[in-house]
């Protein structure tokens, strides 16, 4: 009020004034108010009226052990319920749990027609979900709708702080149903067309491995998934992606290809600049007697890797001097071998190789011995344990 008084003005206009300008309040009334001072016990608020009201601790929220302080300050502006008047000193009390029962309903009517994402407080587990309360309002999440994921355990949730949607929500039954689920979808989908715009061919990307399967590893580039195919976990030849990655592990690999449109990312672990077969050339030449191990069998011939990331072919017809129907009947995978390098193609990465010839050179190698005029040397000597464990 700025209206000023004469020494003649009465006390009783002076209160007739302060009446008219303050506000009608009524047990029942919704209204605003700044808190003054909070302690322990209670909240003491100006709602514009003649006296200050109070908020005894009990009347602040719907957990009455929380401490007022923890979660209101000086200067806050909150809605109160008028509960009384006058309370024998003067005072009048108040209720924000109350007020919030009311104006809860009228918050969520927005959230619902704006499909706003609000955040909630995780309460118990129920049959099916888990509840959260929003100021005095029992609000259900589905166990369906808590993650775009498997939820195995819903008591992980209990005192978690979500953002959800409203997916159904009707005052007349104080039916409100949550969804975390739905908020966790867009935030993916914008992720994934951020990550988009950004990725390039050949790049290097940081990752989590999420999911192992028959054909490779999946990875989490934050947000948005990409798949390590088996043949770019490692340049030696991977059977089962947990030879290599294991779900957790952070990993680093390439941008092999990417296509926006079916939302496939394809990924390599193996540094392509490590490529075993650049150094092929200097390594082996054709005729030259290697030692490997035997990976796959084909009804044409067995694949031999000679080191990681390095094959070689042993045609059917190269594996014995004499006829064999199957490569099966002669040798296994795993097997370690002898060969021979009869085909180098550095380019097309492909080497041919010949367990016959290697045989052959072999035997030569033996008669050479046996002409020798030393009668006390034996083959054993010479060749002493190096063919161990190696088979023709």
């Amino acid at each position: 009020m700025e209206k000023n008084y004469t020494e003649e003005t009465t006390m009783d206009q002076v209160m007739e004034d302060i009446e008219k300008n303050m506000k009608k309040l009524r047990p029942g009334d919704i209204v605003k108010g700044k808190v003054i001072k909070v302690t322990e016990d209670e909240v003491l608020v100006n709602i514009g009226y003649m006296s200050d009201g109070i908020i005894t601790k009990q009347e602040v929220c719907e957990d009455e052990n929380i401490d007022p302080r923890d979660i209101l300050k000086e200067e806050d502006e909150i809605d109160v319920c008028i509960i009384q008047l006058d309370d024998g000193e003067g005072n009048v009390v108040l209720s924000k749990k109350q007020a919030d029962r009311v104006v809860v309903w009228e918050e969520l009517n927005d959230y619902y027609t704006s499909d706003t994402p609000f955040e909630v407080k995780i309460k118990e587990t129920v049959k099916g979900g888990v509840v959260a309360n929003i100021k005095g309002v029992r609000g259900f999440i589905p166990a369906s709708h808590l993650s775009i994921h498997y939820v195995e355990d819903l008591n992980e949730y209990v005192g978690k702080t979500l953002k959800v949607k409203l997916i159904e929500f009707d005052k007349a039954t104080n039916k409100v149903v949550l969804s975390r689920k739905v908020v966790e979808q867009e935030e993916r989908e914008l992720k994934k067309q951020e990550l988009f715009k950004s990725l390039q061919k050949g790049e290097k990307r940081k990752g989590v491995i999420t999911k192992l399967t028959k054909f490779g590893a999946f990875v989490d580039l934050g947000g948005v998934e990409g798949l390590i195919h088996l043949s770019d976990l490692s340049w030696k030849r991977v059977l089962d992606p947990a030879e290599v990655v294991k779900i957790g592990d952070k990993v680093e690999v390439y941008v092999i290809d990417f296509d926006e449109k079916k939302e496939r990312i394809s990924l390599g672990l193996k540094d392509i600049t490590e490529d075993p077969w650049n150094e092929v050339s200097n390594k082996y030449q054709v005729n030259d007697i290697v030692e490997g191990k035997v990976v796959r069998i084909a009804n044409f011939g067995a694949f031999v890797e000679i080191e990681p990331g390095v094959e070689g072919l042993v045609h059917i017809s190269q594996i014995s001097d004499k006829h064999i129907a199957k490569v099966s009947e002669v040798i296994s995978v795993g097997d370690k071998v002898k060969a021979k390098i009869i085909e180098l193609n550095t380019e097309e990465k492909r080497i041919g190789l010949s367990i016959r010839e290697a045989k052959e050179d072999y035997r030569e190698d033996i008669s050479k011995y046996n002409n020798d005029e030393q009668d006390n040397i034996t083959i054993g000597d010479i060749l002493k344990d190096k063919l161990k464990g190696l088979k023709f």
